[in-house]
């Protein structure tokens, strides 16, 4: 009896290896898969039941059904925009990156935006609270994290206040994001009193017939008021100590970038919330997707909205990283608070410091999500002897801000962190900005950046301890894991 259990127990451990070598590869990026097999040779029964859990990393049918309908209705609706003026000429290389851009998001590149940059956390939540307190039609708020406390109080307060005066009022926020954050029922008690129409995103609800896979997430920050105004960048809308007890006893602070747009471009971070505004409700609020006006004076701006997330075919910002890092010429800078590339994305950066260009990276001292803290130092020896300056920005404070810039004339910023998880895993938002006036911004939040960090060097990094090399090894594998 016990030689048969035995047999039994072998024959089954050989088919759910043969299976996987067979299944797991296919579609899938070498380093995943590969992690993937590792983890189900090493631990078969529980590599497994981990992989049927988590290993679909596509959303419904339904829902990618939906997804395409919204890039059709986007595409036809703006067809000849992007023959429209902009504000100057585009450097050569970059007009094929727009025509990328265009075909896997649906988005044109529009001229004639503005743009207000609000590094303080304080001060862009004044900023949003104020500009919902002047809407006159409709607001629409999607936030990974929307958590009411005493910092987000008035922002809740601004909402009560314009569906009061009759303004229509939409609340995206992400089931599970929010639901780990403190003061979660009391959030939604306090939308409901304000009376606003708000619904979860992605929800993990199975006995209500709402699943999917639980790490999918929409990790977007929108706010967008009477379509004439939009709000996007790092920030979720809680305090920037995240409310955690952890985080208040070691003092730390989350440290973010907004970006206020006016313009044309407004339209298309629009899209966003409709596209995921129907995906949860299906109602689609086809005519809050006209466009609307452009903006006047100096150092208006060219920008394009580069959507990406499991609702679509291909990984749109890391495509979108890639070439643009393939076609910088001088400079390179990134500021992403979760740094963990695939191959590709380490090639393209690498490449670029040893083509002789300046490449720096801006990532944070401390971290407050420890298998993501070490994989991503994984990846500084490669850096680092590649020629890529690494800038750690001192404790306590997390840089939490999501951006980059190309040479002097093209930014990237948006929700999106540099790392698989944003890539495959989380809806993201991306605005490319063409404009030599908005990178020079940028640059000076970069020297402020740099002015509150300290350079890593190779030869110091090399000398960190045996425990800190094996955690931080360790922890690369399972970041390939999804």
């Amino acid at each position: 009896m016990n030689a048969a259990i035995v047999v039994v127990a072998v024959l089954v451990d050989l088919t759910i290896r043969v299976i996987a070598i067979t299944v797991i590869p296919q579609n899938r990026k070498p380093q995943t898969a590969a992690a993937w097999l590792l983890a189900i040779f090493l631990l078969p029964y529980v590599g497994i039941l981990v992989f049927l859990l988590i290993g679909n990393t596509k959303l419904s049918k339904r829902r990618r059904e939906k997804q395409h309908e919204i890039s059709a209705y986007i595409l036809e609706t703006t067809e000849g925009i992007e023959r429209a003026s902009l504000e100057r000429p585009l450097p050569s290389w970059l007009h094929s990156i727009v025509e990328l851009n265009r075909t896997l998001g649906s988005m044109p590149l529009v001229g004639g935006n503005s743009a207000d940059l609000f590094t303080d956390s304080d001060a862009s939540l004044t900023a949003m609270t104020d500009a919902v307190a002047g809407a006159t039609r409709y607001v629409h708020a999607e936030f990974y994290i929307l958590a009411f406390d005493r910092t987000s109080a008035p922002f809740f307060a601004s909402l009560e206040a314009a569906v009061a005066r009759g303004v229509t009022v939409r609340v995206l926020l992400d089931h599970l994001a929010s639901r780990r954050s403190p003061h979660y029922f009391r959030t939604l008690r306090r939308l409901k009193k304000a009376g606003v129409s708000w619904q979860l995103m992605l929800p993990v609800q199975p006995f209500r017939g709402r699943y999917q896979r639980p790490d999918l997430r929409n990790h977007r920050k929108i706010l967008v008021v009477d379509g004439t105004v939009a709000f996007t960048g790092s920030q979720n809308i809680i305090d920037p100590s995240y409310n955690k007890l952890g985080n208040l006893r070691r003092g730390l602070r989350w440290k973010d970038l907004m970006v206020r747009f006016d313009g044309p471009v407004v339209t298309g971070i629009n899209a966003l919330f409709v596209t995921d505004w129907y995906s949860e409700t299906n109602e689609l609020l086809s005519r809050e997707t006209e466009l609307e006006h452009r903006s006047t004076g100096a150092n208006l701006l060219d920008a394009q909205v580069v959507p990406s997330g499991p609702g679509f075919d291909l990984e749109n910002n890391l495509r979108l990283f890639n070439a643009l890092l393939y076609n910088a010429q001088r400079r390179v800078i990134i500021t992403s608070p979760y740094f963990v590339p695939d191959d590709s994305m380490l090639y393209a950066i690498t490449n670029a410091a040893l083509r002789g260009l300046d490449v720096q990276l801006f990532v944070s001292e401390v971290g407050d999500q420890p298998v993501v803290y070490h994989a991503q130092r994984s990846y500084y020896e490669a850096l680092l002897r590649a020629g890529v300056r690494i800038w750690l920005y001192r404790s306590p404070i997390v840089l939490h801000a999501k951006h980059f810039t190309i040479d002097d004339d093209v930014a990237v910023i948006g929700s999106s962190n540099m790392d698989m998880r944003s890539f495959s895993l989380n809806f993201e938002i991306s605005v490319m900005i063409h404009s030599t006036a908005f990178v020079a911004e940028l640059r000076d939040v970069e020297q402020s950046y740099r002015d509150n960090s300290r350079e890593l060097v190779l030869e110091q990094w090399l000398e960190r301890s045996l425990r800190s090399k094996v955690l931080d090894n360790a922890a690369r594998l399972t970041a390939a894991v999804q």
